[in-house]
């Protein structure tokens, strides 16, 4: 199943198909040079396909793209971010 995931007010979304929203992760700014990550779910029904790792790496690149550090104080953000090395130059010190 293929997921369209888009940018909204302070969070990334994932929809199916129907538009349903299955999923989300929400971050707000610290300053002018963080994204903190304070929320990653999934609709149960959803779960196991991928779409929590996908909207963290929307965030990822969001920061990248902008020159910004992330403050990942949700707990699978936090996983996810710090156990691939591709985003270890991304995370607030």
């Amino acid at each position: 199943m293929t997921f369209q995931y888009s940018e909204e007010d302070g969070r990334f979304v994932a929809k199916d198909a129907s538009g349903l929203e299955v999923g989300e992760v929400t971050f707000t700014r610290d300053g002018d040079e963080v994204l903190v990550v304070n929320h990653t779910g999934v609709d149960p029904d959803y779960r196991g396909q991928g779409i929590a790792e996908e909207l963290v790496r929307h965030v990822a690149e969001k920061a990248k793209n902008e020159g910004l550090k992330i403050d990942p104080v949700c707990s699978y953000a936090k996983k996810e971010l710090e156990r691939k090395p591709k985003y270890s130059e991304l995370l607030k010190s």
